[in-house]
């Protein structure tokens, strides 16, 4: 099943005339996921080739403006694109009132709902399911209520090797209690174990976003497992009192909960502006976490 990130920005709060604030797709099966929507994600969506009206979900980590000042622009082309289908955007409850104001000052003539699900919670929790992925919530620590967000593709049931059916002269019946990972246990006592019999049609993989935030040992755990892990690195380590106080992390942080977490690859961004190469975060994550690496914008990552 095809799972894929294209990030269209990483940059922090000051803009700078290379990079573009937080804003990232999440390609699964052709269906589009924006997560977060700093200034210009239209302008990159144009740039990169990736059609905004399949966009029907959106996921803001939080209401600081460079991850949401992106968001008036991309509902207004919508409209004016003719979009008819609902969109659903998931962000703290303060989302309300930036929601209002735009429907107020700029609301005519839009002819699709806009759905604000308000995200809240303090432990992991899902927001959002269909038939291929589920999406869950989780809390991070922020100056104001942030929320990281993990895809998890869908484990559907096996598929029945072939020959074995004529082997074992497999039933229909048997063959759904086998797909759903259950052995079978016939008349004459003899079981028929569907390790044996079945085989996955793909691995189910796992995506997890973790914009802005502060270490916390709770990430660890409720991310564990990933296969690719988008962490903040605003900062080196050689500003890491600063990034306390600011409720960011520095590179090795991000490194640290890939590698404390079990993740297969880290991508850091949100880099702060004061930063010009930005080689200096791979290199200090990766003497901690070998699989780390700087997100590059418009380049496709497959999971």
């Amino acid at each position: 099943m095809d799972l894929s990130f294209t990030s269209l920005g990483f940059a922090s709060a000051l803009p700078t005339v290379d990079r573009f604030p937080s804003a990232h797709i999440l390609n699964v099966c052709g269906r589009l996921f924006l997560i977060d929507c700093g200034e210009g994600a239209q302008i990159q969506m144009k740039k990169f080739g990736i059609s905004m009206l399949k966009i029907d979900e959106i996921f803001i980590s939080h209401l600081h403006g460079d991850h949401i000042f992106g968001i008036f622009g991309l509902l207004s082309t919508m409209s004016m694109l003719n979009r008819i289908e609902d969109i659903t955007i998931f962000a703290p409850i303060g989302f309300k009132k930036i929601l209002e104001f735009f429907m107020d000052n700029f609301g005519d003539g839009i002819e699709y709902k806009i759905i604000h699900h308000i995200i809240s919670c303090k432990q992991p929790e899902e927001v959002f399911s269909n038939s291929n992925i589920v999406v869950k919530a989780f809390p991070l620590q922020h100056r104001i209520d942030t929320y990281g967000y993990i895809f998890q593709q869908k484990e559907h049931f096996r598929n029945i090797i072939k020959e074995k059916i004529n082997e074992f002269s497999i039933n229909i019946d048997e063959i759904n209690v086998l797909k759903s990972k259950n052995d079978v246990i016939r008349k004459d006592g003899t079981i028929l174990e569907w390790k044996d019999v079945t085989y996955e049609k793909f691995q189910a993989k796992s995506f997890a976003y973790c914009s802005d935030t502060r270490p916390f040992p709770e990430l660890y755990n409720w991310i564990s497992g990933v296969n690719l892990l988008y962490h903040e690195s605003t900062y080196t380590e050689d500003m890491k009192d600063k990034a306390n106080k600011r409720f960011h992390s520095t590179a090795a942080d991000a490194a640290i909960c890939a590698k404390k977490a079990g993740a297969d690859k880290l991508l850091l961004g949100h880099f702060s502006s004061r930063y010009q190469d930005l080689t200096v975060f791979e290199k200090e994550a990766r003497a901690i976490f070998k699989e780390s690496y700087i997100t590059e914008a418009g380049k496709k990552y497959e999971i």
